[in-house]
Formats: structure tokens, C-alpha cells, sequence
């Protein structure tokens, strides 16, 4: 994650699959493409697009088959 990110700099889009991730890896420790798509109501491509920006910040990181959470400085409610 960059020095001084600001997470406000998100897209809502960005900020609704990361709460997608979240609940997720809460529950399962992880979170498929499969199941975030299904719980995310988005379209692949656009999840896709949105998990590389969140994975490019920091905020998402790939873990084994699926993605978990970086480290963060904020909450989100799920």
C-alpha cells in the first residue's frame, strides 16, 4: 500500500468489493472469484477490474486460489 493512501480515493465500486473480501475472508478465511461474483452482483470483468486496483493498493491480496485482506487502516461494516 502506498505511503499516504487515502482509502476516500476509492471508487464505490472499489470500497463494495472490498467489503465483499471482507465478509468473506471473516467467514472463510478467503474469498473466491466465484462466490464474489455471486455475492458482489457484479460482472466478472468488472470485479476483476476492481480486485487488480484493490490488489495494486494493497488492500486485497491473492492467496492461493482466492484473495484476503492487506493491511489496512480502516473498518468497514459488513
Amino acid at each position: 500500500m502506498t505511503e499516504g493512501h487515502d482509502v476516500q480515493e476509492l471508487s464505490d465500486v472499489d470500497i463494495h468489493v472490498y467489503e465483499a473480501v471482507a465478509s468473506q475472508a471473516v467467514e472463510t478465511g478467503g474469498a473466491r472469484l466465484d462466490t464474489l461474483v455471486h455475492t458482489s452482483g457484479l460482472e466478472e470483468d468488472e470485479l476483476r477490474a476492481s480486485l487488480a486496483t484493490l490488489i495494486e493498493e494493497g488492500y486485497v491480496v491473492p492467496r492461493g486460489d482466492g484473495y484476503g485482506l492487506g493491511p489496512h487502516t480502516f473498518e468497514v461494516e459488513y
